[in-house]
């Protein structure tokens, strides 16, 4: 659904927008279908984040947890 929020658009100009949203939500629904998924991007990788490996458990294990900030 399609709301005008401010202005008085003539039929010509709601037409014309309609035409782009349509346009535009076909183009991407045909590059979904017709496409592999795209790669994960490295900012979102979690091994970007955790690039060693945590302490393991054990008797020293509290004194390994502090950050320095």
């Amino acid at each position: 659904m399609i709301k005008v929020v401010r202005g008085n658009p003539t039929p010509e100009e709601l037409a014309a927008a309609l035409a782009v949203v349509q346009a535009r939500t076909a183009a991407l629904a045909s590059a979904v279908q017709g496409s592999a998924p795209a790669p994960a991007d490295a900012w979102s990788d979690p091994a970007r984040v955790a690039r060693h490996r945590l302490p393991q458990p054990g008797p020293q294990t509290w004194a390994r947890t502090y950050w320095p900030g």
